[in-house]
């Protein structure tokens, strides 16, 4: 159970009656959780919305930008994370089979070295914050500056997600499947 109420549009006050058609049109409906508890505080969930758009409209591939994610998902065993972010890994052509292997990368011959690149930098800045220069190397060998960049603030910022959604014990919705059945 979440630790703060799920604010959906029938129960906001009509000023915030924008904020909902804006996550309507710019994301799935019913809208997920993690925006219904933000919705508590509008002024922020306008900027979040804002600058997650901005990630998702740079030059970094959505495929990487996609296994970055679900890397720090599966780093932080974030169900939530996986399981809204599947989705979006077979819409920026991720196979079945991949999203399978995110969580064992290293060693599926399903990845490119690029791909497996990124993963690592994902995790490794997950798990350990800082990165080696050689995982830094080995990804900005294969990608632009403003590409790293992208993927530096993308992997950063679902990082902050995850904690949110850690921190607000946000509900996955029943109709996605939970990623780690076993936990």
């Amino acid at each position: 159970m979440a630790r703060v109420p799920y604010q959906r549009r029938e129960d906001a006050d009509e000023a915030q009656k924008p904020l909902y058609d804006r996550l309507e049109a710019e994301r799935k409906v019913p809208t997920a959780n993690i925006f219904l508890a933000l919705a508590g505080a509008p002024a922020q969930l306008d900027a979040f919305l804002t600058y997650a758009n901005s990630l998702r409209a740079a030059d970094l591939s959505p495929a990487l930008r996609e296994l970055a994610i679900l890397t720090v998902g599966h780093a932080t065993r974030s169900a939530y994370e996986v399981a809204h972010h599947q989705s979006h890994g077979l819409k920026a052509g991720l196979s079945e089979e991949q999203l399978a292997a995110v969580d064992d990368f290293e060693s599926s011959g399903l990845f490119d070295e690029t791909e497996k690149a990124v993963m690592r930098l994902a995790k490794e800045s997950t798990l350990h914050v800082e990165v080696s220069d050689e995982t830094w190397r080995a990804a900005a060998d294969r990608l632009t500056t403003q590409q790293m960049i992208e993927l530096s603030l993308s992997i950063a910022w679902y990082n902050s997600g995850v904690r949110i959604m850690g921190l607000l014990d946000i509900d996955l919705e029943d109709n996605y499947p939970h990623p780690f059945p076993n936990s």
